[in-house]
């Protein structure tokens, strides 16, 4: 028996032209971390190792704030030092971030909208870096772990029968380097500063910084009091 119901059905919708919703196309691939989209077959984005300055106002709660939108983005921060700069009022943060490009790119975004940041940039590949460590070993080998500290340009800054205490100051090759060196003697402590980094010639650190200059004597120990303040708060 032929009629209507022998008629073959249209799976199209009226009003819909176009191929059935399992017929159409679909992506392949996903979202990375960052939600940037990653195709079959692609890598994931490679992380690299990023310094950015940001020039904030020298006051009580802006490390905190720094810090606090770390935590809350999770962002991969391998150190950070912040101080005093030659215009009064401001102060300097160095940030050493390994993120993909979009999370460096966010790091930089996110800093800017804090209301307490002035000016905020990455370093280029030539910019003046450099970190101090304070290594205190053992003290049975004296004359070795002399000759390593000079080797590496350091200093003793204390010595004793039992433990020598050693600073070295340079860029995060040398600094690594110089603790490899210090294991055989038995690393009892150490302390490391992190990064700081300044742009290479007239370059200014940060986009549209202006340069300036302090109205104090380099000597005077208000600087270093003030340094520490910010880095405590």
């Amino acid at each position: 028996m032929s009629g209507e119901d022998d008629q073959p059905v249209d799976a199209t919708p009226p009003g819909m032209p176009g191929s059935a919703p399992e017929e159409r196309p679909h992506p392949e691939g996903r979202r990375d971390a960052q939600g940037v989209r990653v195709g079959a077959g692609d890598d994931e984005p490679r992380q690299r190792t990023a310094v950015v300055s940001a020039l904030v106002e020298h006051e009580p709660g802006v490390l905190s704030s720094v810090s606090g939108l770390f935590s809350r983005r999770q962002f991969n921060i391998e150190s950070l030092t912040v101080g005093p700069t030659t215009v009064d009022g401001h102060a300097r943060i160095t940030l050493v971030v390994e993120e993909t490009d979009h999370g460096i790119d966010q790091v930089k975004k996110q800093l800017a909208k804090l209301t307490n940041v002035i000016q905020v940039g990455e370093l280029g590949d030539d910019a003046v870096r450099a970190e101090l460590v304070l290594l205190k070993v053992r003290g049975d080998r004296p004359d070795e772990v002399h000759a390593i500290t000079q080797m590496y340009e350091g200093q003793t800054l204390d010595a004793g029968p039992r433990t020598i205490t050693v600073q070295i100051t340079g860029d995060q090759q040398k600094i690594d380097d110089a603790v490899d060196a210090f294991r055989q003697f038995g690393i009892i402590e150490i302390a490391r500063t992190g990064q700081t980094a300044l742009a290479r010639g007239d370059t200014p650190t940060t986009p549209g910084e202006e340069p300036g200059h302090s109205s104090e004597p380099a000597d005077d120990h208000d600087g270093a009091q003030s340094e520490t303040t910010a880095a405590n708060d």
